[in-house]
């Protein structure tokens, strides 16, 4: 697949953002083939810069992990000329996405009602912190902050143990799909109508979706649901267990999948037993199932369990850190570790793949104010 091919190829996208969310749903948009020009101060660039672990090069890898396919322009918003240049930057572009602090981007003229109203046919993206709306809309937030605002903390980890932050930047990222899908869609739409529109996604209005599930319990019946720790509420067996070596997930929530975890067990009466006969009673009845399980699973290695799983065919997985999950021929066969441009590093490619081709990486992540030329050009 190559860049002209892409289903974005010929789009431009203008990104007025830094941290997580926002390059995220740039990152999305640039490995669908558009232009993305990212917009940063001239001082220090995004905070992104210095968040993780630093390469030899001194770059960090927050920032390489979501900015590659993009080009970097320094702004100074109080000068006149440069500030002019954005605003015509994206007046002329398909896409604008902004995460910036409240108020800051119609205090210089950067809003979307400024900008769609010049140019229409504009896609205009804000993605805020708590919402467009409500006594919460003007106040900053991160990720950390919306997990535990939207009662995901409360979800998470062991039952009376301290509260747990998911340990992958699930709100962040969460949001920056929800803003590559909105301005998808938007494009899309324009094609019929000619008009742009202005989209608006927060981190909170993510968080608040993620617990579509676990609003219907408490709708369902007034109860908060407790802490499940690797498990999930109201299916059993369905949680990590520990073997010899390491911790195996299995996962064997209906009857079908019970009678066959049982036989490979060595235990086939287990499904005639009155606590154990259906999945509602399994789950009822879970700290007496677990009392049976637990020490058949720690008699053995993980890969001994796997492989009789597998056999049986009962789903389960390894508990793995994540350079195992870099080098295992699961995730080596699929593609999606991409080399990036100048070598020496695997950029995470796009999770998706258009009749069997994963788009590509075209750059890395560019040095601060690399593109900066395009101002001169312009």
């Amino acid at each position: 697949m190559n860049a002209d091919s892409l289903p974005l190829a010929g789009h431009t996208v203008v990104e007025l953002g830094s941290s997580v969310a926002a390059p995220y749903a740039t990152w999305i948009l640039g490995m669908l083939g558009a232009d993305v020009i990212k917009i940063e101060n001239p001082d220090a660039g995004d905070d992104a810069r210095r968040w993780g672990r630093m390469f030899p090069d001194g770059s960090a890898s927050h920032f390489v992990a979501l900015n590659g396919n993009k080009k970097s322009v320094t702004i100074n918003l109080k000068d006149e000329r440069e500030r002019a240049w954005l605003e015509d930057t994206c007046a002329g572009a398909d896409a604008v996405i902004q995460n910036m602090r409240p108020g800051k981007v119609a205090q210089h003229g950067l809003d979307g009602v400024s900008l769609v109203a010049r140019s229409p046919a504009l896609v205009y993206c804000n993605l805020g912190a708590f919402g467009a709306v409500g006594p919460n809309k003007d106040k900053p937030g991160y990720d950390p902050l919306m997990q535990a605002s939207a009662g995901i903390m409360a979800l998470t980890g062991e039952p009376d143990r301290p509260p747990v932050r998911v340990g992958v930047s699930i709100i962040d990222m969460g949001t920056g799909l929800w803003c590559a899908i909105g301005i998808l869609s938007a494009l899309y739409q324009r094609k019929e109508t000619g008009r742009g529109c202005i989209i608006d996604a927060s981190l909170y209005e993510t968080a608040v979706a993620w617990t579509a599930n676990q609003s219907m319990m408490v709708q369902a019946d007034g109860n908060n649901p407790p802490k499940e720790g690797s498990g999930a509420r109201g299916m059993a067996p369905y949680q990590a267990y520990r073997c010899a070596d390491g911790w195996l997930v299995v996962s064997a929530p209906n009857d079908r999948l019970f009678e066959r975890l049982s036989k490979a067990l060595g235990h086939p009466e287990w499904p005639y037993d009155e606590h154990f006969a259906s999945n509602q009673k399994r789950y009822a009845n879970l700290v007496n199932l677990n009392g049976l399980l637990v020490p058949i699973f720690e008699a053995k290695s993980r890969d001994h369990w796997m492989a009789l799983l597998d056999e049986a065919g009962v789903p389960s997985a390894p508990v793995r850190e994540i350079d195992e999950m870099l080098v295992d021929p699961q995730t080596q066969a699929l593609g999606i570790l991409q080399e990036m441009a100048g070598g020496g590093i695997n950029l995470m490619g796009l999770p998706l793949s258009f009749d069997g081709k994963r788009p590509p990486q075209r750059s890395g992540p560019p040095a601060l104010g690399q593109h900066n030329d395009l101002k001169v050009t312009s």
